[in-house]
């Protein structure tokens, strides 16, 4: 019935015209809905509950908040795994993460669900501050600066950011969470220990009148009903508010006597607005500066929620005080956009109706405008140019040969070739059908793909049976003998004439040295199999994304002095270097002052031709020429390719305590990975993002001696909380905004260990003891940072991999190493390393499940089940130019390699295929299969040629690319263009071969 169609349409062309207009329209419609993205939703969901309990070290976080919120997270429906991390800083956050396509609304209630048993058995610090469930991890989207050069303290700005900008962010659509580099302000209640035990007091004194005097009281409305008969007034009373400067503080009464003597905070305290916390602090090019880090909600779209906070952020600009300016320190959306910009300049040659077409059912499913499938577009673009190239090329032959009008040409020309464009159509579509249903995120790259290239391929084999006919019937003329092509066309067409008769005589003897080429072809199946052994396998090639991260690490115990040092030092280097934009650093991230980061911004591409000037470049020489700066560690490092999986290139995973060996037996088997790490060939810049262990204090009470001094513990553990830890009391209004009041020791009176003991409690008598009466402190070494893994706790290893080595070969060697470890220690990778290993053990299936789809299509089109051979062996020749291309410019067999690998054995297959059904037909007219291969693969040649050229010119600026987004347009058109050369030229000599040496044994063939 299909093979019917090009008859209606070539005697009703103006049906033709309507048809690809009604496809070109719903394309243009679709186009103007479709969301534009650099990659799919190809990173694992993720729903983060974070909670923070003032002044715990990580041990006490991990224990009385992370393990008790990890307890909870049970049966929750896709979840993969789930990490947690707690600091010194007091911050906990456990991080979920579950299976691609799970819908994060319904993850997010589960695990809200979950945490309502986790809520009361927290500590009541903890609840009193909150625990927030949030969609999304923690890598940010983009992270903007507020700086300014007018002299301004550093809290100012943070807290404008906090009280003006974060909330009005927060509500932009597809926010998850935002991060403020800084802290807003607070009230600060600073206690003197000798001005408290003067008067008999503890800090739990100054907290409870802190929390009875600065209060909200609902006091009701006079007249209010039911009121007495006659009652003409009706007004609210407004009675004790919250305060709203220090000097309310200041005069809030502790303790009053009757001979009219009064004790005020500012008696035992000093008292002013500071900030929420000390510990973090931001700089834009060494200057004052605020930071605000967006992170973006699983399932939105990452341009347009980009674009959303610039607009807001540039409509809120003006109105900013103190100068402030805002830029971006760290923004993927550049690349992204510069990105897709270079993609869609190579797809200006593709056929418009095609391309409408396609776009149309993008739209239908839901997907987006995306790297992938604009990649798959590109690769279209050869195939959908070939159909058109045949149908023309057939129906001009049978004008010259058979001096036939075009519409009878055409009629002829379509009665051959229809059977083979529909072939074409099946197969190149068969290759493509299993890769959409493999799972997890490299099922979505395949699906991407696989979706975009048989619908391109769907929509191709529709035009070539319906519109194209009816143009060549329709607008070509058959040109009278008498008057051939002159010029160079006359010259191309004997030349090309010769070529084909000269062609179809070395076909001919190639007949004769059957064996030999047997044996070649045998050669190119081994040298197949040696290439795919030994080619380097990664996930998706690295990116020069336009930015660099800087991570510092000093040495254990020192101070957030050194670690300002530290920056300045690397300010001033960075500012000298005239590749980088702009640099933002923040100190004191994590819970530990010894630790910093540095967003390097690069200038644009365009400004960066140089090969020494590219990010990976820059990341080697920056590393190098500050590495051990002030004995500090520092690692200049290139961000991960897809945003969301893992902090940075190269590879990730975890080294698990199994068994409870303890975290002294975990540092010690991850200092000997490290160890055996640092002679490796693979392995380079292994390190633990983990903090290393550093000194802490432990204040040991002695129990019996407080109960002979009638010392309640309870009273003790109270004065440790809110004198040395700070303890959240209550809230104060300040320029309008809910704010927080902390009540916590005076700076002079928490800075040595003999500092503890002049702290007194009250015993049962009312007498007033001091700490070191009944305590002592020892010195012991424990960790900032504690990190956990599926339940057990765990170092989390980044490593870079060595120039001219794949992330596969590394991932193998971080397989050796850990094998050397003690038994009970393990590893799992994260990142984009799981989704690499996960992609590794899906190819073989996926090779092998297209090459039995494409072997079933042609069976059933061929009705016969041996010559489907005849065109899965040419199949073969595509796979090895694809592989020795690839290994030629030293890539890797990535996720677009694998893509690129399964269009070539398409593409091969097409070639045959346009070969093996003009020899089916002359077989069928009684010539011998020898006869019948040579004489098709002569008239074939032309459009075999000028179809794989036309593939091969679409794809060329792809293998050839620069700039933005190179490293994916190299990988998979290196692959392609590989792959089509070897197909074309081998696949002339090798399938006339083919077909006669399948064709023999048969003895009946039938064709569709």
């Amino acid at each position: 019935m299909v093979f019917l169609w090009p008859v209606f349409f070539i005697n009703r062309p103006v049906f033709a015209w309507v048809l690809a207009i009604f496809v070109v329209l719903a394309g243009v419609l679709a186009a103007r809905t479709l969301p534009l993205e650099q990659y799919p939703h190809i990173v694992p969901p993720q729903i983060s509950v974070s909670a923070r309990y003032s002044g715990a070290s990580a041990a006490t976080v991990n224990d009385s908040v992370t393990q008790i919120v990890e307890q909870q997270m049970k049966g929750l429906d896709g979840l993969i795994y789930m990490s947690s991390t707690a600091d010194s800083s007091g911050k906990s956050r456990t991080t979920l993460t579950f299976l691609p396509g799970t819908d994060t609304d319904v993850a997010q209630v589960q695990v809200q669900n979950a945490l309502q048993g986790a809520l009361s058995r927290l500590p009541q610090d903890v609840q009193n501050r909150g625990v927030s469930v949030t969609k999304g991890g923690q890598d940010n989207l983009v992270t903007w600066t507020f700086a300014t050069d007018q002299h301004v303290s550093r809290v100012e700005v943070t807290d404008y950011l906090a009280s003006n900008v974060m909330d009005v962010l927060s509500r932009v659509d597809g926010v998850g969470e935002i991060s403020l580099y800084g802290n807003q302000h607070a009230m600060r209640i600073w206690l003197d220990p000798h001005k408290l035990a003067a008067l008999a007091m503890m800090p739990s004194d100054v907290v409870s009148a802190i929390q009875t005097q600065n209060t909200q009281v609902s006091a009701g409305q006079l007249g209010q009903l039911p009121s007495v008969p006659g009652q003409d007034l009706n007004v609210p009373v407004q009675a004790r508010g919250r305060f709203t400067d220090a000097a309310q503080f200041e005069n809030i009464i502790l303790r009053s006597g009757t001979d009219g003597m009064v004790v005020r905070l500012k008696d035992v305290a000093r008292v002013e607005l500071g900030a929420d916390g000390y510990d973090v602090n931001s700089m834009l090019n060494g200057k004052v500066a605020g930071a605000l880090g967006i992170v973006m909600a699983d399932g939105a779209n990452a341009l347009d929620v980009a674009t959303a906070v610039e607009a807001k952020i540039r409509e809120m600009e003006p109105l900013f005080p103190y100068g402030l300016k805002a830029d971006t320190a760290q923004d993927s959306i550049p690349f992204v956009k510069a990105s897709l910009q270079e993609v869609l300049h190579t797809l200006g040659e593709a056929v418009p109706v095609v391309l409408a077409g396609t776009l149309g059912v993008l739209s239908l499913l839901g997907y987006s405008v995306n790297m992938l499938t604009m990649f798959a577009l590109v690769l279209a673009i050869g195939l959908l140019v070939d159909d058109a190239i045949v149908v023309v090329e057939n129906v001009e032959r049978l004008m010259h040969e058979e001096s036939l009008d075009a519409k009878a040409a055409t009629e002829k020309s379509m009665d051959e070739i229809s059977s083979a464009l529909v072939g074409v159509g099946m197969v190149l579509s068969a290759v493509f059908v299993p890769m959409a249903f493999f799972p997890g995120s490299t099922g979505v790259i395949y699906r991407q793909f696989s979706v975009t290239l048989i619908a391109a391929m769907g929509f191709s084999v529709l035009v070539a049976l319906t519109l194209s006919p009816a143009m060549c019937a329709q607008f070509l003329k058959a040109r009278p003998h008498d008057k051939p092509a002159g010029g160079l066309f006359r010259a191309f067409n004997k030349g090309f004439d010769s070529l084909s008769e000269r062609y179809g005589r070395t076909v001919n003897r190639l007949f004769a040295h059957g064996r030999i080429m047997f044996a070649a072809f045998l050669a190119v199946l081994a040298a197949c199999t040696f290439l795919f052994a030994h080619l380097p396998t990664a996930f998706l090639p690295d990116e020069d994304q336009g930015f660099l991260t800087v991570d510092i690490t000093l040495p254990v115990g020192a101070t957030d002095k050194s670690v300002q040092k530290t920056v300045a030092d690397l300010t001033q280097y960075f500012a000298k270097q005239p590749e980088i934009d702009s640099f933002l650093a923040i100190t004191g991230n994590g819970g530990s002052q010894g630790n910093a980061a540095m967003f390097l911004k690069l200038k644009p591409w365009d400004e960066r031709r140089r090969p020494d000037q590219s990010a990976a470049a820059l990341e080697t020489r920056y590393g190098k020429e500050t590495g051990g700066r002030s004995g500090a560690r520092i690692v200049v490092s290139q961000p991960p390719v897809v945003r969301g999986l893992g902090s940075g290139n190269g590879i990730s995973f975890v080294i698990k305590d199994m068994n409870g060996a303890g975290y002294d037996k975990l540092v010690a088997a991850k200092d000997q990975f490290i160890e055996a790490a640092a002679d490796s060939p693979y392995l380079r810049k292994v390190r633990a993002k983990n903090q290393d262990p550093r000194p802490q204090l432990v204040v040991d009470i002695d129990n019996d001696l407080a109960a002979s001094m009638q010392i309640a513990p309870a009273a003790v553990n109270q004065l440790l909380n809110q004198a040395l830890g700070g303890s959240y009391v209550n809230d104060f209004v300040d320029k309008g905004r809910v704010k927080r009041v902390y009540v916590q020791a005076d700076a002079p009176y928490r800075m040595q260990p003999q500092d503890i003991g002049l702290w007194q409690v009250r015993n049962g008598a009312g007498e007033m003891i001091p700490l070191s009466a009944f305590s002592s402190v020892r010195w012991e070494t424990a960790p900032p940072q504690l990190i956990r893994f599926n339940g057990s706790l765990a170092m989390d290893m980044q490593a870079g991999v060595q120039p001219g080595q794949s992330s596969g070969s590394a991932m193998k060697e971080v397989q050796n190493l850990m094998a050397k470890l003690p038994a009970g220690f393990g590893y799992e990778w994260t990142g984009a390393s799981l989704q690499e290993q996960q992609a590794g053990s899906q190819a073989p299936a996926l090779y092998a499940l297209s090459v039995l789809f494409v072997f079933l299509c042609l069976a059933a089109l061929y009705e016969s089940w041996r010559i489907p051979f005849a065109v899965i062996l040419a199949a073969g020749l595509g796979v090895l130019g694809a592989l020795s291309a690839t290994a030629l410019r030293g890539l890797d067999n990535d996720v677009f390699f694998q893509v690129g690998l399964l269009t070539t054995v398409g593409l091969a297959a097409k070639n045959a295929i346009l070969i093996v059904e003009f020899a089916m037909q002359l077989v069928r007219q009684g010539e011998t299969p020898m006869q019948a291969a040579v004489a098709a693969a002569r008239l074939r040649l032309r459009p075999i040629v000028m179809t794989s050229l036309a593939f091969g010119l679409g794809v060329l600026p792809l293998a050839l690319g620069t700039g933005a987004g190179a490293g994916g347009r190299i990988a998979i058109g290196t692959a392609v263009l590989g792959g089509t050369a070897a197909s074309t030229v081998l696949g002339l000599l090798f399938v006339p071969l083919f077909f006669v040496w399948i064709k023999r044994p048969a003895k009946t063939d039938k064709a569709v």
